[in-house]
């Protein structure tokens, strides 16, 4: 039975061996990691205690709260793992690409554009694929906002201000997508021989701009931005930014507490135009849930849950570690690794596709006989193609983040910060309901930030002050 099977499988078109091994991959995938989330969640079921090397970090209520929290997350990214890979699979099995830039052709002809407009059959194609994707990712993302995120306590949003932000981000994302595509597909085009040359180009400049403009004309549309108040943590900020030759320009607090009582701190900016974010969750001064009054009698009960949940942010000898862990970054040069690592990638990448562009068998494969449209090619390149190189490239990037990490936290330690940042790193975790107990096979594959105990490890010290 093997034998037949192997021979009818040898027998098929090439084209026919491309889509059925692309499917076999990404499924093989997804049960690789349906996997390594079940064991996961057996540590989140099996470990009921607080492990003993624990016990001076981390109290009993917390750990439960933590390991509820990341259990209910678990089954959600179980079942919505699930269906995207079965609806993806679905709309390779009945065309669902091809289908789609039919339509896309529909629309433009009505235009009076006929199939030599392809750039614009391709931004149709686009708007009505990311339509779609918008439309069936959304009763999932409500889920995990309004019944995960509310029933642990983080989510700040209201469904009204949930909707609005999609359609906010939907149009913006348009607005940058669309002109991008066209330029680069335009570029392909007319580049000739090295067009993956020119065209990798162009998305370096793109990503470059992208990153130089974001936080100031992006992340404004969602966010509001503020100067940090003039005082102790930011004359400390300034100073410690000095000392290490950081060009610090500003630094900002961001109102992440209007979505959620996640924290978070980065900095942004090119050569001499530094600056710094700070979510106002992380600072214990600044933040809003930390602002709260005493509740009245008659409405204890209905804020019990808040009160319960309530962050504490960390305090500013600690967010002065947190920010020289992420200066150590920058100092040791992992932004820039970064960056060439992402660049490197990307020309090899664009390059490989110059050389697989012209095989109509891969268009064969996902329903595309009689034309092969650059867009399309594409996405079947870089989204299917490459999928194993993409896994490979994964991992190594999530074990050199890892090495990061640390390197990261040892210059805060050499700044004089270790046991500031301990502290911060403790509150963090219990902050965001971290569980700090993992399988070693998931957090290998998983975890871009080493868990909790190795960090403290690293640093000499695993107690509480």
């Amino acid at each position: 039975l093997f034998r037949r099977l192997m021979e009818t499988i040898l027998n098929l078109p090439i084209e026919n061996k491309i889509f059925y091994a692309v499917l076999v991959f990404s499924w093989t995938v997804y049960l690789w990691e349906a996997y390594l989330a079940y064991r996961q969640r057996r540590i989140y079921r099996l470990t009921m205690h607080v492990p003993q090397e624990l016990g001076k970090i981390m109290d009993t209520d917390t750990f439960e709260k933590s390991r509820l929290y990341q259990l209910d997350k678990s089954n959600f990214s179980f079942w919505s793992g699930l269906y995207s890979e079965t609806e993806g699979t679905l709309i390779l099995l009945f065309g669902g690409i091809p289908f789609v830039w039919k339509v896309a052709g529909t629309v433009t002809a009505r235009f009076g554009l006929g199939p030599e407009y392809e750039i614009f059959q391709s931004l149709s194609f686009l708007i009505l694929a990311t339509l779609f994707s918008a439309f069936t990712g959304l009763p999932w993302s409500i889920y995990n906002t309004f019944v995960i995120e509310e029933k642990h306590g983080f989510n700040q949003q209201t469904l009204g201000f949930f909707l609005k932000d999609a359609v906010k981000k939907f149009i913006v994302t348009q607005c940058i997508l669309l002109p991008v595509t066209s330029l680069l597909l335009y570029i392909i085009k007319i580049g000739g021989d090295f067009f993956f040359i020119y065209a990798w180009l162009f998305t370096l400049g793109v990503s470059l701009v992208l990153v130089t403009i974001y936080a100031d004309y992006i992340a404004p549309l969602f966010d509001k931005f503020t100067p940090l108040p003039e005082g102790e943590l930011k004359e400390e900020i300034e100073s410690m930014s000095k000392s290490i030759s950081f060009p610090l320009t500003k630094v900002y607090v961001v109102e992440g507490s209007k979505r959620s009582s996640h924290s978070n701190a980065y900095f942004y900016g090119f050569f001499k135009n530094k600056r710094i974010v700070l979510f106002d969750t992380l600072l214990e001064d600044y933040s809003p849930l930390n602002k709260d009054g005493e509740p009245e009698i008659d409405t204890l009960t209905e804020d019990k849950s808040k009160l319960k949940n309530k962050k504490q942010g960390c305090n500013n000898p600690e967010v002065l570690a947190v920010l020289g862990h992420e200066l150590g970054h920058w100092k040791l040069g992992h932004t820039v690794k970064n960056i060439v690592i992402s660049q490197m990638n990307s020309f090899l990448c664009f390059f490989l596709f110059a050389v697989l562009i012209g095989q109509k068998e891969l268009f064969m494969a996902f329903g595309f006989y009689n034309s092969q449209p650059t867009l399309i090619g594409l996405m079947i390149i870089f989204q299917f193609i490459f999928s194993p190189y993409n896994e490979v490239l994964s991992f190594c990037l999530t074990v050199l983040s890892r090495r990061f990490e640390f390197q990261a936290d040892s210059f805060a330690r050499g700044m004089g910060r270790a046991s500031e940042l301990c502290s911060a790193l403790i509150k963090l975790n219990k902050d965001n309901l971290g569980f700090p107990v993992a399988d070693w096979l998931f957090s290998m594959w998983h975890y871009s930030h080493p868990p909790l105990l190795e960090r403290l490890r690293a640093l000499g010290s695993t107690k509480q002050d």
